[in-house]
């Protein structure tokens, strides 16, 4: 007998059919003789409602009480989810973050897990129940309400696989697995049967929006092999795992696209230790999240610095900046939207040479010019104009083969 997590997105459970549809699901991977541990999110659309509420009341809302707040449309799922198993006669328990033992930090709205003790989870195993765990919170050692932040159900279940040694962990979504590109804006894109950590986690920062990168590092940190499928088919998903020898064999995975970005130009730097370290320093400690970053040749004592980050950061990054600026002595800042990032992933780049250049020429050939270019060992990424992503993706897509079977 194996020990499955499974885990159902919002859109998942979106509606009472949907929730009993889960609830077949669950039953049948316990009649196939496994033991079913099941982590649920919010059902669509009831976290913004309740963050609509909050801000009805309060225009800036206690982050503690938010927490308390957002905290209910898990736990509503996991009672919902529990009923309808119950109706089709098997036994199930829901049980809240805290309750299957997550602890957390102190930090409300974004917290961290700090230790899982899932005793109640292995005693109703035990038992025979189904588990039904509420994704996205935890509790803090002292008791009080915390909850994960972005991706949080996922990090949930990833986290939960780990601590009670799960045979397998299921993230069911409403696709069917990882695509070499959205296939919404390149059709011809095709799922990818299996990724390694590191190309996940890539993919996940570059703008895929199937799994948040904190619970792809959580998973690669403790060895959880875990698979992305869709709970409206039957379908095998991609298995997301530590990489194998013939995946250098593929020298690009995917390309991902991240639209809504904006870059920050701050020009005429000083150039002297420190300057740098006191721009990124105010950055940090107002939690602006910046992407790439770089600096132009000195041009006599000066230089500029570019760096890309989300637009909804930027009214955050001017006011958090301007002090930095004044004590540095710098002289302008200049900011930019409507540009977007592609990137294309693949851990075969490690021992291919002419990636670079054949993203670089494909885009050339299609009159896209390139306003930042950032690599790492496995990833090249390049600023364009937002209004030729979508073209960019295709180039590039076509370029490295990626329409075959991936």
């Amino acid at each position: 007998m194996s020990l499955i997590v499974q885990k159902y997105g919002g859109t998942s459970v979106g509606s009472p059919e949907r929730i009993l549809n889960v609830a077949k699901r669950v039953i049948a991977t316990q009649e196939a003789g496994h033991q079913v541990v099941v982590v649920v999110s919010a059902m669509s659309g009831v976290t913004d409602g309740l963050i609509k509420l909050a801000k009805q009341v309060s225009q800036n809302p206690a982050e503690r009480e938010m927490d308390v707040l957002l905290a209910t449309g898990e736990q509503t799922t996991i009672a919902l989810t529990a009923m309808a198993i119950h109706g089709l006669g098997k036994r199930a328990i829901s049980l809240t973050g805290a309750q299957a033992g997550i602890i957390t930090d102190g930090v409300h709205t974004k917290a961290k897990i700090a230790n899982i003790t899932p005793k109640q989870v292995h005693d109703y195993l035990k038992k025979e129940h189904i588990v039904i765990i509420a994704g996205f919170q935890g509790e803090t050692s002292d008791g009080r309400i915390t909850t994960l932040g972005r991706g949080g159900s996922d990090l949930t279940a990833i986290a939960i696989a780990a601590a009670i040694k799960a045979d397998r962990c299921q993230i069911f979504t409403d696709v069917d697995g990882v695509y070499t590109c959205d296939p919404r804006i390149v059709p011809s894109a095709r799922k990818i049967d299996a990724i390694s950590y590191d190309e996940m986690l890539e993919m996940a920062s570059s703008g895929s929006k199937v799994m948040q990168s904190r619970s792809v590092e959580f998973a690669k940190k403790f060895g959880v092999i875990f698979e992305v499928r869709s709970s409206f088919n039957n379908n095998p998903g991609t298995i997301v795992q530590e990489e194998t020898e013939d995946m250098e064999n593929v020298v690009v995975r995917g390309v991902s696209i991240e639209k809504n970005q904006a870059k920050v130009t701050i020009r005429q730097v000083p150039d002297r230790p420190g300057t740098a370290a006191r721009i990124f320093s105010a950055l940090a400690a107002a939690n602006v999240i910046i992407d790439m970053i770089v600096q132009s040749d000195s041009v006599g004592d000066t230089n500029d610095i570019s760096f890309t980050l989300s637009k909804d950061e930027l009214p955050r990054t001017q006011k958090a900046i301007e002090a930095a600026m004044k004590e540095i002595a710098a002289k302008e800042l200049v900011t930019q939207e409507g540009i977007a990032k592609l990137s294309i992933v693949g851990i075969g780049m490690r021992s291919h040479s002419g990636v670079a250049a054949k993203l670089f020429e494909c885009l050339s050939q299609g009159g896209i010019n390139i306003q930042m270019i950032s690599t790492s060992e496995i990833k090249t990424a390049v600023i364009i104009d937002e209004a030729k992503i979508d073209e960019a993706a295709k180039l590039a897509h076509e370029a490295f083969g990626l329409s075959g079977k991936a």
